[in-house]
Formats: C-alpha cells, structure tokens, sequence
C-alpha cells in the first residue's frame, strides 16, 4: 500500500483540517462525474475539509493549445495537492502528431506506479442472478507496452510496412507492485475481519493471483513472474497467512467470467491489467461503477475507469457511481478509512435499492439524481 502517504496523513490527520484536491474533469463525462464525486466529498459530515484546485487536461484541451497536460497542472499536483481525482481522456484511436495521452503522462510524472481497481458486486432485486465477488485487480501502471516506444520500416524484401513496439518489463517496477499486491491482500483481511461473517464474500486465507504469459514471453514475463513470486518468498514471514498463485492471462480471463469468486487480489503488467479490468466491469453491471487509483508512495489519483464516452456527454445520463468510489477511493488511500466506508455504504444503498439508476444500468434516472441519491445516504 502507499505507505509514505498512509504514514504522512494518519500522522497530521488530527490536526490537518484542509486537503488540498486537484480536479481533472478532461474530456467528455468527466466534466459531469468528477464534480457529482467532488459534492459528496463535500458533503461529508466527518473528516478532513476540502480545498479543490481546478485543472485543465484533455485531448480537448490539446486541441484548443496545443497541450494535452500544461506543465502548470503538473506543478500544481506535485507541489500543491495532497491528492487528485482525474475524470476521463478522449484519446483518438490513430495517430494524432504532437498528442500524447496525459493520464499516462501523469503517472510517470507522480510516480504513480499501480492501478488499483476494486470490483465488487452489490445484489439487488434488479440482479438476482449477480453473483458475489469481492475482487481487487492491481495493475502495474509504468511499464509493459504503455512506454510507447513504437516505430514503423519498410521491409525490403516485401516493400510493406512494418511496425514494431517495445516492451518494458524491469525488475524495480515489478517487485514495488507486487509488493503492494501482497500488502493489500492483508489490509483486505484486516477489514473483512472487521465486518459480520455474513457480509464477507470471500471466506477463504486472502489470496494473490499473478498473472502472466512466461509460456511464451519467457524473458519479459518471466521476469515479471519470478519477481512477484519473489516478494513472498523473500517476506515468507510477512506474507505466511496469504496464499499465492498464478494464471496465465488467457486463462485468467476464462476463470474469470466463468468463477469470480475464485479470486481476491490479482496483479498483473500493465497491457493485462488494463484489459482485465475492464472486462472485470461486465461483471458488475457497467464500466460506470468501477471505480480506480492511481498510487504512488507519495501521491494518488483517483479516477473512474470509464472513458470519456462522448455519444453522452452533456445529457446528464452519465454514472457518476465510479467517479464517487474513486473518490472514494482516494480517501482510503489517504487514511480517511472511515469516510471512505461512509461513501462506499451510500453508494450501495443506493444500488442495492435499484430504483434510481442510470441507463447503463437499466434505469431512467439522471446523473444528478442518482449523486442526489448519494447524498441522501451519506
């Protein structure tokens, strides 16, 4: 866990009255989730005070500067925010010169080196058939095919093009997310613990998943997998009471539609990661649910998984739900456990009761309703 920001906010958390947010909206429903997530952070009763900075990113932001991500916005999260919650990039599917995407920008610029996506089922009398899973997939956030290093030739022999991309697999990033992995799966078990038997989903010693393809990138991979595998057995000690185990990504995502349930923590390089947790997200209902942070041992972002899905943007039908946990999100990482829960309970209310949803889900209401209905419940 991000234990530099855990250390430094429980330490001041007493006497602190104000954090400092930095708000992305970015593109499309972003400008409509991220202030639903901002007025129920406002609303709470308890805990710390909010001070929100306001911020410009985007691919519509590009268009209009000639910038995806100002340097002012940088210096703003890095020397002025204790956190921030980023709302959704409309990344354009070819190539466009000069733009690269800023929320991958942004986690190498605050170091931001795991996702972390909780996917978690709520029943309701909308979905008897849900089935219970309670799973958290950590993705790591720096490396794999996400350093964009990319470059096109023209293969002499045939006359046709050719492209190539490079992968990054390195031993550092590896083994500091793996280790998060391992951590969280006791902080899981911790909080379990502190719930009726009832509620817990998961009944089992809590569980890492790592997940690979060494069967065929045997050097990339197979580092990826020796070095995760590593943090537990180097830690034997620390990590006795959580088990290990590995899925190779094809299979992963078969068990994983198949029996979620089998799983609690999953840690997986960045192209697997990103993939499998957005299709993690059809087991809950809809992307707009699922919630993310990005953490670093010194900052975190919160930010809903959902892209910027501009066929809906300005019509206030957008699920503002994940953009609420993600803010959500950011508090728990920020120690504000206790806040954290608070939201995490009204969102659930709110979706267990299944009368007031979006259309992603079924329903006919309103992105402000449903955050009204939020509110109601905090």
């Amino acid at each position: 866990m991000a234990s530099n920001i855990l250390r430094r906010t429980l330490t001041t958390s007493t006497s602190a009255k104000t954090l400092k947010i930095g708000l992305l909206p970015a593109d499309g429903i972003g400008r409509e989730v991220i202030p639903a997530a901002q007025r129920v952070l406002e609303s709470l009763s308890s805990g710390p005070k909010f001070e929100f900075v306001h911020l410009d990113a985007g691919f519509e932001h590009f268009q209009k500067t000639g910038t995806a991500l100002p340097q002012e916005t940088i210096d703003h999260l890095k020397n002025e925010c204790n956190g921030a919650l980023f709302g959704a990039v409309s990344s354009p599917s070819h190539k466009v010169a000069g733009y690269s995407s800023p929320i991958v920008a942004l986690r190498k610029h605050l170091d931001l080196y795991a996702n972390v996506r909780p996917v978690s089922s709520v029943k309701s009398a909308s979905t008897p058939n849900q089935k219970e899973l309670d799973m958290l997939i950590i993705r790591e956030n720096t490396e794999c095919l996400y350093i964009k290093s990319e470059r096109q030739e023209v293969d002499p022999k045939t006359g046709l093009k050719v492209a190539w991309a490079d992968r990054k697999i390195s031993e550092y990033a590896s083994k500091r997310v793996g280790a998060m992995a391992f951590n969280m799966a006791l902080t899981r078990e911790s909080l379990r613990q502190q719930k009726p038997e009832s509620e817990r989903f998961w009944k089992h010693k809590p569980r890492v998943t790592i997940v690979h393809k060494s069967n065929v990138l045997s050097v990339t991979d197979g580092l990826w997998r020796e070095t995760v595998r590593g943090v537990k057995e180097q830690n034997a000690e620390k990590y006795a009471g959580v088990d290990m185990e590995e899925q190779l990504v094809d299979s992963m995502v078969y068990r994983m539609f198949r029996e979620p349930e089998a799983f609690d923590v999953v840690v997986a390089p960045n192209l697997y990661g990103d993939i499998i947790s957005d299709g993690a997200a059809a087991l809950v209902g809809s992307l707009g649910v699922v919630p993310s942070a990005n953490v670093g041992d010194n900052f975190v972002m919160g930010e809903p998984v959902h892209g910027s899905a501009p066929d809906i943007a300005g019509k206030n039908i957008a699920n503002p739900v994940a953009a609420i946990r993600s803010a959500a999100l950011l508090l728990e990482h920020l120690g504000y456990t206790k806040e954290a829960l608070q939201v995490y309970g009204a969102v659930d209310k709110v979706l267990s009761e299944a009368t007031i949803l979006t259309p992603d889900l079924g329903g006919k209401s309103t992105t402000s309703e449903v955050t009204e209905a939020v509110l109601k419940n905090l």
